[in-house]
């Protein structure tokens, strides 16, 4: 049985990890030509390497010591499953909250971890007074098959940060 909660700080490290296998193979992806979205063919397979997870262990350590939202999924102890939100409002009136990154365990891909780590997601946006959530997100096909189910839209305003780190991102919203 899955069970879910929020990280702490002591317990963010390159171990929880263990257990995680992040490797996407990707076929084809969504790009933005001519103002018109296609699907086009792009493969390659993404995986992490160590020193990307260290960098993710940072990033997870700065979201819950600047008092964003890190939720995750375990599955007998084992880290299967995680999301996080910034804390900081931006987009003036759209008040947007940053979803910066949501991941779910290759093995466990299906069974409605992403689902529930989503919801919880829009529900902590809520409570800190956000509107939508604001995802800057990998555009393979299936990764935004699953946005699109979740109610996700092309955000109305883009953030540029996040368009010039990832230019293939997808740029999302979603009500929250």
């Amino acid at each position: 049985m899955i069970q879910y909660r929020e990280l702490c700080m002591d317990e963010i490290n390159r171990e929880l990890f263990q257990s995680f296998v992040r490797r996407q193979v990707v076929t084809k992806c969504w790009r933005k030509e001519n103002g018109a979205w296609l699907i086009k063919d792009a493969p390659f397979v993404d995986d992490w390497s160590e020193s990307d997870y260290q960098i993710l262990v940072t990033c997870l350590k700065n979201t819950v010591s600047s008092g964003g939202f890190v939720y995750a999924a375990f599955d007998d102890g084992r880290l299967k499953g995680m999301v996080t939100v910034e804390p900081e409002l931006f987009g003036g009136e759209q008040k947007y909250l940053d979803l910066s990154c949501i991941h779910v365990s290759e093995d466990m891909r299906g069974q409605g971890i992403g689902k529930t780590l989503f919801y919880a997601a829009k529900e902590w946006a809520k409570r800190k007074g956000g509107r939508k959530l604001y995802i800057s997100a990998h555009s393979a096909v299936e990764s935004q098959a699953f946005y699109k189910a979740m109610g996700c839209v092309e955000a109305q305003k883009y953030n540029k940060k996040h368009v010039e780190a990832e230019p293939y991102d997808c740029q999302l919203e979603c009500e929250v």
